[in-house]
């Protein structure tokens, strides 16, 4: 056992709304889809929270690993898998989006939920995915479901040194992305989109207004560079 994350994103009220949330419905699908091809599948969902994407996943019939920094996020995310009944299909540890305690080469499958968009500066942004790609086997998928430019007004500015760093939307620094540097950043970190899929951009504003209170999503499948093996 690892001692309380006294972040944000441990206290009761935000553990409470995520265990209530339902899985992603385009992760799923496509995860129903991609099992086919590398059943029985070994999963990853960094930033897994209280497995509102591991559990369904598990539950589906992969092999999922849910690493999340907020131990009480951990708490709730074993609590949703014995209610499933998913137990031996679910594995849980603390750790950050940096420092994965997982083997090279050993996951099918990447979920990157609302995770590295967390990151605090363009380098441990940068980190991330590289963590990633450590941890993918060739060939594996990779769900990307990130922040995107266009939640911030294009007048705003980032950090000091930074590219893609604001902190307008919540008062912290947050990575925000185009999509030109999305495919950027992945492709130098060995992903490639999946042409099968297509990267959408989700919630976006229309015209000049940027009133909404969510941000815009970028959503999308890639794959590890290289040939998979086994």
């Amino acid at each position: 056992m690892t001692e309380k994350d006294p972040s944000p994103w441990s206290t009761p009220e935000t553990v409470a709304g995520f265990a209530q949330a339902g899985p992603n419905a385009a992760l799923m699908e496509f995860a129903r889809e991609e099992r086919r091809r590398v059943a029985p599948g070994n999963a990853l969902d960094i930033g897994c929270g209280a497995a509102r994407n591991a559990v369904p996943l598990a539950v589906s019939g992969w092999r999922v690993f849910g690493t999340d920094a907020s131990w009480p996020m951990l708490e709730a995310a074993a609590a949703r898998a014995a209610s499933a009944g998913v137990q031996d299909r679910l594995r849980l540890a603390q750790a950050t989006m940096t420092a994965l305690p997982v083997a090279d080469d050993s996951a099918d499958l990447i979920i990157a939920h609302g995770i590295w968009n967390l990151a605090r500066s363009g380098a441990e942004f940068r980190e991330a995915l590289r963590e990633g790609a450590r941890v993918a086997r060739p060939g594996a998928a990779l769900f990307v479901f990130t922040f995107s430019r266009h939640t911030l007004p294009p007048h705003v500015t980032a950090v000091a040194g930074e590219t893609f760093v604001f902190t307008q939307f919540s008062g912290h620094p947050q990575c925000f992305l185009t999509r030109d540097q999305l495919l950027e950043e992945l492709a130098a970190a060995g992903f490639v989109p999946d042409p099968a899929v297509a990267l959408r951009e989700l919630n976006r504003p229309k015209g000049l207004l940027h009133s909404q209170s969510g941000p815009v999503i970028y959503e999308g499948i890639f794959r590890r560079a290289g040939v998979r093996c086994g």
